[in-house]
Parts: C-alpha cells; sequence; structure tokens
C-alpha cells in the first residue's frame, strides 16, 4: 500500500513539474499578431446602363454599360457590424443610340436651347453606324453598410444602402460612319445640355470580395427645359477589398 502511494505521489509531483513548465514556455511565447480587418477603401463596379424612363420617341440599344471607380473611408459604428462609408471617385456611363442622334448644335439657330434626338436612317450614306453618348461625373458615394463578419469583411455576407452625388466633368456624343472606304469618327463635347449635378440611390449585397451593384438616377439626364426628361439606372457588379 505504502508502495503505491509512493507512485501516486511521484505521479502527481511530476505532473505539477510538467504544467509549470508549460505555463512558463507560454508566458514567454510571441504574442500573435494584430490583424486589421478589411473597411472595403476600395470600391471597383461595372454596369450595365439604360435609360430606363423616357419619351417613347427616344430609342436606345440594349447594351448600355458604365464603370465606377471609388476610393472609400470606412467609419465604424461602436461595436456593431454597422458601419458608414464615403468616398470619392469617378463615374462613366455610355448609352448608345438607335437610329437617332442628337442635335446638340444647330447652326440654323445660334441660341438653340435644348438637346435634339433626331432620326438617324440607316439607309442614309451619311448615317453613324454607332452613335453613343457619354457622361462623366467626379462622384462621392454614402453608404450604411453592414457585415456579418466584422473582423475580417474579405469573408460573409455584406449588404449595403447609400446614395451617389456627382459633379458633371464632361459629356460628349461618339459617332461612327464611313465614306466610301474611308472609316470617319465624329466627336462632339458638350456640357451646354447636360444636368451639372448627378443624384443617384444605390444599394449593394453579396458575398466577401463581390456583390450585386444597383443604381437608380434621381435627377435628369438633362438640365430642365434642355432636352427631353430622361431617367437613367444601372445594374451590375462591385469588387471591392482592403
Amino acid at each position: 500500500m505504502r508502495k503505491i502511494l509512493a507512485v501516486l505521489a511521484l505521479l502527481m509531483i511530476s505532473h505539477t513539474l510538467l504544467l509549470a513548465q508549460d505555463d512558463k514556455m507560454n508566458s514567454n511565447a510571441v504574442p500573435p499578431p494584430i490583424v486589421k480587418p478589411s473597411r472595403d477603401f476600395i470600391m471597383l463596379q461595372l454596369n450595365y446602363v439604360n435609360w430606363i424612363k423616357k419619351p417613347d420617341s427616344i430609342k436606345t440599344k440594349p447594351f448600355g454599360y458604365g464603370f465606377n471607380g471609388f476610393l472609400c473611408y470606412d467609419f465604424p459604428i461602436k461595436r456593431s457590424k454597422l458601419s458608414f462609408a464615403a468616398g470619392l471617385g469617378i463615374n462613366v456611363s455610355v448609352v448608345y443610340l438607335d437610329l437617332q442622334r442628337i442635335a446638340n448644335t444647330d447652326t440654323s439657330s445660334p441660341f438653340q436651347q435644348a438637346a435634339r434626338f433626331v432620326p438617324d436612317p440607316a439607309n442614309d450614306s451619311e448615317s453613324f453606324k454607332r452613335y453613343k453618348f457619354v457622361t462623366t461625373y467626379l462622384q462621392a458615394p454614402f453608404e450604411l453598410r453592414y457585415f456579418s463578419n466584422s473582423q475580417n469583411r474579405n469573408k460573409g455576407f455584406k449588404a449595403a444602402i447609400g446614395m451617389q452625388i456627382g459633379t458633371l466633368l464632361g459629356a460628349d456624343t461618339k459617332g461612327v460612319t464611313s465614306v466610301g472606304s474611308t472609316k470617319i469618327k465624329e466627336k462632339i463635347d458638350t456640357k451646354r445640355y447636360v444636368s451639372p449635378w448627378n443624384f443617384a440611390a444605390t444599394a449593394r449585397v453579396g458575398y466577401g470580395n463581390f456583390s450585386l451593384f444597383a443604381s437608380y438616377n434621381l435627377t435628369n439626364v438633362f438640365k430642365q427645359n434642355a432636352g427631353p426628361p430622361i431617367t437613367p439606372a444601372a445594374i451590375g457588379i462591385c469588387l471591392t477589398g482592403l
């Protein structure tokens, strides 16, 4: 019996010494590095763009497109999974007209007050094979964001709603036609008739670095009384990170 008690006592002493040695090793171990969570500092959006509200007389082709690129700063809301973000970037929108062009210059009337959409028949020798309307805005996005994984926003479900506010940088029309075997490109730059401000409601939903993006303009393409009432909208893919 004494031998058994002696063996048990020896085992307990050995176990205690091993635990003490493990604690000493753990106390000297290097702590794991602190990882700063991603805050979606960069947003890149490739969109399908079209004019969803326009007069029936205006015809557009179905393959308009756009690109948005933003740098954002994210402000976490206390310790919740919500944050507010603001940023700055570029919004480019391209819409193709279908057998039409925009008469934004009129030599017969130097005081023309509005952009007019006029026919461009396909059988006309001077008609355009392609004709597009391009706008570029300096755009500021504002978003209320939700992240299911607040420690690593490159993983997990995410969603955001917000608004984009832009100021016009440039607007132009570009047409391609042919005279004989010679290809001719015509470009007219004018901001005279285009709305100087752009306000759009936005929404995003996705997982990890990829999400679906949609926007709906609250302002018309043209200034009041300077062109037909047209409302653009866009839907596409958004890549976020950093």
